[in-house]
């Protein structure tokens, strides 16, 4: 296990961190899905998902501060909702993934490590905290956008987890909120009025009318947003009860990590520490009454005008005010309504008044039916509610809203707090005390209702009664293992332990009885800590005992401490596995009863593993190798302990055992050295021989160490035809990491379908397919020879190889001129005060000749010396050979010679017999003053070049010279500068672009 030590700089990490942020989407381990994920569906994800990213595409500013880091985050995320960016999980779902799979973080250590590594920096994975990468979560979207995509292709989040495209909710923000950094409008003040004045273009010249016409606007705009805003919290205050944090037995424990030295999982298990509450608790019941938006029904607020749904008990109370139904059948049938006025009375048709408030409704039925069949034979009648009367009932002390209110007479002690608006955070929630007159008609425990859903006010209102809530009884606060965390109140009679943790919903699985705290306030005088002593942790009994017999007291804030957040009986499994994990240990564990096939690893594990041992009492690592084949077949078992971590690598992860290919197979390159592979096995796995591929032999190249501290190489000849085919199994030979495998080509398959091109005065013009070694005169007699209107000596072959020279040697050329330094174009003894405007015009004469070397194309043209006669030059060294892609161009006999450069008329002459170059320079009207007459030369047609440096110290000079039709005389430009060196660069550039003229003199 490798010592950590010398780690890097934590600001140092975090840029290096996130500038590999890139990789995430391509580290799809091989082979290694989640329990229950499905395989199809993850390979289609990692294959369709591009980010540009490709986590791709992704290039986070290293040195960005929070602030761009926020913009960036915000920009994202409107963008993924609107403009078709790749859409993410929110910092929350990814966060809470991670923290439920942490085998996940591990791997992202890994991957980001790994990747650092590849790019020349060299950081462990044990570096990067939990925390930093969690900061980075939250801050950088291409960072969550990427991890999204890593989860996706690993199946622990779908397409249903993202956002849908039109979401307007940010990350970080709820619905029914700004956008984070938008103000809204409701909040707005005459500071934005005036600012939303001139984003309009009023200025304070406009009309008063304009003015008016933009307030009234903008208030409209402020009430409608009030009025959506208001309608976003009534939906959030309907839907919040689906949104609170669950405080369940199933969820994974809430901790907090500490850096670990080594990235393995059991490390990270036992690195966590149970962190203290920071959430701040609400009082019990407080949520009940938040809702204001409830219809009178809802809240028991019945009057005169909301219908009654629900039958009345034969035993209600009739008064003045409620509405009966009366329906007469038999002698006559009729269905009627009357209202009991305020002296108790009903008016009956025919029958006339009858007093029936304070009757039960069995009493005042009969006595409606009696009154009606005096006057109808045989008729009956049923008597029903259909409205109830408004009592009115004073609600006072500690609640929102104290005051009279007129409710059902029906309603509930808990639809009057309703009415009125609910308790304050003074107020009681255990206690309401319902009186009439100076009589108390009964208490009513309100958490009756809350907890268990009993209504125990039995008594129903009367107008003028009085319900009173008193300020809250002593209260307790509960925390931790519980099911419902909160502030209680309890009642003198009842305040043990056990009773607060019963109205808490009472403790979760993972609770422990022996970790239970109580902050307490001793008797106004000072804060003390008091710890419940419970009995030996395996007797529960005694532990319930004890909770039960404890009594709390007013103030107390009591904590109830989770057991450890991991299992003390586990193993790990990771690496080249097929089930990566946590695995229940069981006393007497060993290797094999972990690995028990091949088929619990990937294909091609390494022959070597190990166990990471957290050593008792202190838990220090320790690495223990085994060998894999051994434990397989039984050879080599090993004792496990709890928190062992074995990991197994892959073949190629270890020393990476690798062969090489080249030559002709369809796919050359290098391929793993998978067991007993052989050549012939190579050849396949390349894709087996080209067409060209020489069969009979091959070369295999191996290296070997020797003496441990130098390579030899070796070259053996396999015939790779044979040990391919089969047919001499001798043939084939192993092949070692390192092997190179070299597959010739068949002599010649380059040359399969040369030819070359004619053009010109030949009789028989065309493509030509030509053998090796064949020469140029051999196909110009295939060619029908020369027309009478040919001119051999011009003629113009271009070869793509010169062609190839040509341009490496201009560009070397232009190289030279433009890197030159000013020094190298001067005369040493040149005055300084004549150096500045020297060096101008040094400076735009190699503008110029620079501007004809890039302007004129490389003409590839070879110099060829042949006559008419083609068996006078056959089979001489004029007669060359031809090469794949060579065009021969035979032009006209021209009847000019060209004369060019410095001259005062650069013409074409009318070629005369046995002329000199001079005289055609004399027929072109001489030389310019810019002319350097020492260095002219004379361009042959056939493409050799004569000038002063030609021929021996006694020859003619280049004017002396007698030209030919075709001929080119050229007059170069002085060279401006003294130096040698300058000279000699510039003449050479001037005969360079000066030599594809002869080229296009022959075509005309």
């Amino acid at each position: 296990m490798p010592a950590c030590c010398n780690r890097m700089p934590q600001s140092a990490l975090i840029a290096v961190f996130l500038a590999a942020v890139t990789f995430i989407p391509h580290a799809v381990a091989y082979g290694q899905m989640p329990t229950g994920s499905d395989p199809t569906q993850s390979t289609t994800q990692s294959t369709t998902q591009s980010n540009g990213s490709g986590l791709t595409g992704l290039s986070p500013e290293t040195g960005s501060s929070d602030t761009q880091d926020s913009e960036d985050d915000r920009n994202s995320s409107l963008g993924a909702s609107g403009m078709g960016a790749p859409l993410s999980l929110s910092s929350d779902q990814i966060i809470h993934i991670l923290q439920q799979n942490p085998d996940l973080v591990v791997e992202l250590k890994s991957e980001v490590a790994d990747r650092l590594q590849q790019q020349g920096t060299e950081i462990d994975a044990n570096d990067i905290t939990d925390q930093m990468l969690y900061n980075q979560i939250e801050t950088n979207a291409n960072l969550r956008t990427s991890i999204t995509t890593f989860l996706r292709a690993r199946g622990y989040a779908s397409s249903n987890d993202l956002p849908t495209a039109g979401s307007n909710v940010v990350d970080g923000s709820t619905g029914g909120e700004p956008f984070p950094g938008q103000r809204s409008l409701s909040g707005s003040d005459s500071t934005d009025s005036t600012r939303l004045a001139a984003a309009s273009g009023l200025d304070s010249g406009s009309s008063s009318s304009d003015q008016n016409d933009l307030r009234t606007s903008s208030i409209q705009s402020m009430n409608s947003t009030n009025s959506m805003n208001s309608m976003s919290n009534s939906l959030d205050a309907e839907q919040r009860r689906g949104r609170e944090t669950a405080n369940a037995s199933t969820d994974m424990p809430k901790v907090l990590r500490q850096p670990t030295p080594y990235n393995l999982q059991s490390m990270r298990d036992l690195y966590t520490q149970i962190p203290e509450q920071t959430a701040s608790l609400k009082r019990f019941g407080s949520e009940v009454f938040v809702n204001r938006n409830m219809s009178a029904m809802a809240r028991g607020g019945a009057g005169r005008d909301t219908p009654l749904d629900v039958p009345l008990g034969p035993d209600y109370v009739v008064g003045s005010g409620d509405t009966l139904t009366i329906n007469m059948w038999g002698g006559m049938t009729q269905s009627f309504s009357r209202a009991v006025d305020r002296d108790g009375r009903i008016m009956l048709p025919d029958a006339g008044s009858l007093d029936v408030a304070g009757l039960p409704l069995r009493r005042a039925e009969s006595l409606i039916e009696g009154a009606l069949k005096k006057q109808y034979r045989d008729v009956q009648a049923t008597v029903t509610v259909s409205r109830l009367r408004s009592v009115r009932v004073y609600v006072v002390g500690d609640v929102q809203r104290p005051g009279g209110y007129d409710i059902s007479s029906l309603a509930t002690p808990l639809s009057a707090l309703y009415a009125a608006g609910g308790p304050t955070s003074v107020g009681s929630l255990r206690v309401a005390r319902h009186y009439r007159g100076n009589q108390l008609v009964e208490d009513v425990d309100l958490y009756d209702f809350l907890l268990h859903g009993v209504r125990n006010g039995s008594a129903h209102f009367e107008s003028g009664d009085t319900l009173l809530v008193p300020p809250a009884g002593p209260q307790v606060a509960i925390s931790g293992a519980v099911k419902r965390p909160a502030i209680y109140e309890v009642k003198p009679d009842d305040s043990t332990l056990a009773s607060v943790i019963g109205d808490a919903g009472g403790v979760t699985a993972a609770a422990s009885f022996g970790h239970i705290t109580i902050e307490r306030i001793g008797a106004n005088h000072q804060r003390e800590t008091v710890t419940l002593k419970a009995a030996d942790e395996e007797n529960s009994q005694t532990e319930h005992d004890a909770v039960a017999a404890f009594q709390v007291k007013d103030g107390d804030r009591i904590r109830i401490g989770p057991i450890l957040p991991y299992s003390q009986r586990a193993i790990y499994l990771e690496g080249h596995v097929a089930r990566p994990g946590r695995l229940p240990y069981t006393d007497g564990m060993r290797l094999s009863d972990v690995l028990h096939s091949y088929r619990d690893m990937l294909p091609e594990p390494a022959a070597h593993g190990e166990i990471v041992r957290l050593v008792p009492p202190d838990l220090h690592a320790e690495t223990i190798e085994f060998d894999v084949p051994e434990v397989l077949i039984g050879n080599a078992n090993l004792d496990l302990q709890p928190f062992d971590t074995i990991r197994i690598l892959g073949r190629y992860e270890i020393d990476a055992p690798k062969v090489k290919i080249q030559g002709e197979v369809l796919r050359p390159g290098t391929y793993p050295l998978s067991k007993d592979i052989t050549a012939a096995q190579l050849v396949r796995m390349a894709g087996g021989f080209k067409r060209d591929a020489l069969r009979e032999s091959a070369d295999l190249t191996s290296y070997g160490v020797v003496d441990g501290n130098r390579i030899s190489g070796k070259l053996v000849t396999v015939r790779i035809g044979a040990a391919v085919s089969g047919t001499s199994p001798d043939a084939d030979v192993p092949l070692k990491a390192g092997d190179i495998l070299t597959i010739h080509q068949i002599t010649g398959w380059n040359d399969i379908g040369e030819s070359v091109t004619i053009i010109g005065q030949v009789k028989f013009p065309g493509t030509y397919g030509f053998q090796e070694g064949e020469r140029l005169s051999s196909v110009l007699r295939r060619a029908g020879g020369f027309r009478d209107t040919a001119y051999p000596t011009g003629a113009v072959l271009v070869r793509d190889q010169v062609r190839e020279l040509e341009k490496k040697s201009k560009e070397e050329l232009i190289r030279q001129i433009e890197t030159s330094s000013a020094s190298a174009r001067l005369s040493p003894n040149l005055g300084s005060s004549d150096s500045g405007t020297t060096l101008k015009l040094i400076q735009a004469q190699q503008d110029q000749v620079l501007a004809q070397l890039k302007s004129q194309p490389e003409s590839g043209r070879q110099v060829v010396d042949i006559t008419a006669d083609i068996d006078s030059w056959a089979n001489t060294p004029a007669d060359i050979e031809l090469r794949r892609g060579d065009v021969l161009t035979i032009p006209k006999r021209p009847s000019f010679v060209l004369v060019t450069g410095q001259v005062y008329n650069v013409t074409a002459l009318t070629f005369t017999e046995g002329k000199t170059a001079k005289w055609y320079l004399q027929h072109a009207g001489g030389t310019s003053d810019a002319a350097n007459r020492k260095d002219i030369f004379v361009i042959r047609a056939n493409g050799s070049v004569i000038g002063r440096h030609s021929g021996g110290v006694f020859d003619p000079s280049v004017l002396s010279t007698k030209l030919d039709p075709g001929d080119v005389v050229v007059v170069p430009q002085k060279v401006i500068g003294a130096s040698l060196f300058w000279r000699n660069l510039l003449t050479t550039a001037q005969l360079a672009s000066s030599i594809a003229i002869t080229a296009a003199v022959a075509n005309i």
